[in-house]
């Protein structure tokens, strides 16, 4: 695997150089870009997949959507509808995308919207609200964002930066320096300072910018029809099945609580075919007292109304996360930072 990643190198350069030339356009004013007077959050990676966006937006919706208008915009990914699509709770994963019906019932009061133009999409919602959240928008340099949040998965840190599709970097590591601020996600519960410092040398930054850490909390087994919430079981069993970037974090927290006997992973956003929920359905015949544990972004497209059907009578759960900031003192500065950049601007 990693001889042929070699071999796609020079694929990779010449990925880079068009990079190169687009951000150099936008960066000297060849290509319009729009701002807004109002603040606009954007949250987005440089890695495919997995770094966190999700959780980190609705952080931010907790920390803002009590005290203002909030609303938030994604491109909705995996959806099949298009332009522009106010999400509401009752919508599903294919209309919507996974991740915006994720937020919305979630965060039932937000205005949750769907737009492949962010700028179109800032367009439609500026008159109503205040603060504007844009998931996976780090790349969408036709906005000029007010605030940009870079989000790096801990471990991915200390990979190769090499572009698609020798590497996993769908953007130059370069762009790192032209972020507001930096998350580092996924890290350990327990870390140490020397361990925050050797993230920071990784991402051998060209400026001051604030970099935080964040880790995982999972909540309580949830049931896919129900949302009944229990405690892991003592001695529990489980059969894994998803459709993210990365399952390996949840994976290594089931390995604490009981023992994965089958995983089934399938890439990120999958859609659930017949045969797919056949195949699940065999395994789990064949693992009695076995919990079938997916994520809450893949609950959102099994609970079709099709799906659900297909999976009657299984133990179906899924895990509920949130993102936690490692404590700096008494405080956590990245909410004081977020209100002083964001809620001043508000009237």
């Amino acid at each position: 695997m990693k001889r042929l990643r070699l071999l796609l190198l020079p694929f990779s350069w010449l990925y880079g150089a068009v990079l190169f030339l687009r951000h150099f356009f936008y960066d000297r004013g060849l290509y319009t870009r729009y701002s807004f007077e109002k603040p606009v959050l954007v949250v987005g990676n440089l890695v495919v997949g997995g770094a966190g966006k999700s959780p980190m937006t609705e952080y931010l919706l907790r920390l803002l959507s009590t005290r203002t208008r909030v609303a938030t915009l994604s491109r909705g990914y995996g959806r099949k509808s298009k332009g522009y699509l106010e999400v509401q709770a009752d919508s599903t994963a294919a209309e919507v995308g996974d991740e915006p019906l994720q937020v919305k019932r979630k965060f039932p009061w937000v205005t949750v919207a769907d737009c492949e133009d962010r700028v179109e999409g800032l367009k439609r919602l500026m008159p109503q609200h205040e603060i504007f959240i844009l998931d996976d928008a780090f790349q969408h340099r036709r906005l000029q964002p007010g605030v940009s949040i870079l989000l790096f998965d801990f471990d991915s840190l200390k990979r190769n930066k090499f572009l698609l599709p020798a590497g996993d970097y769908r953007d130059l590591f370069l762009r790192r320096n032209f972020a507001d601020i930096i998350v580092i996600t996924k890290a350990p519960k327990l870390i140490t300072a020397e361990e925050k410092q050797g993230a920071k040398q990784l991402l051998r930054l060209k400026k001051e910018v604030p970099v935080f850490f964040t880790y995982i909390e999972y909540g309580h087994l949830s049931s896919l029809t129900t949302d009944e919430r229990v405690p892991f079981p003592v001695g529990a069993k489980f059969m894994l099945v998803t459709g993210i970037a990365n399952p390996k974090p949840l994976s290594d927290y089931l390995n604490t609580k009981g023992e994965i006997l089958k995983e089934m992973n399938f890439p990120d956003h999958h859609q659930f075919s017949t045969n797919d929920l056949r195949n699940i359905r065999k395994y789990a015949q064949s693992l009695p007292d076995c919990l079938i544990i997916t994520t809450e972004k893949d609950a959102m497209r099994l609970q079709s109304p099709e799906v659900v059907s297909q999976l009657s009578g299984l133990p179906v759960y899924y895990i509920p996360i949130e993102i936690k900031f490692h404590m700096e003192g008494d405080e956590l500065p990245f909410d004081t930072l977020i209100k002083e950049k964001v809620l001043k601007d508000v009237s």
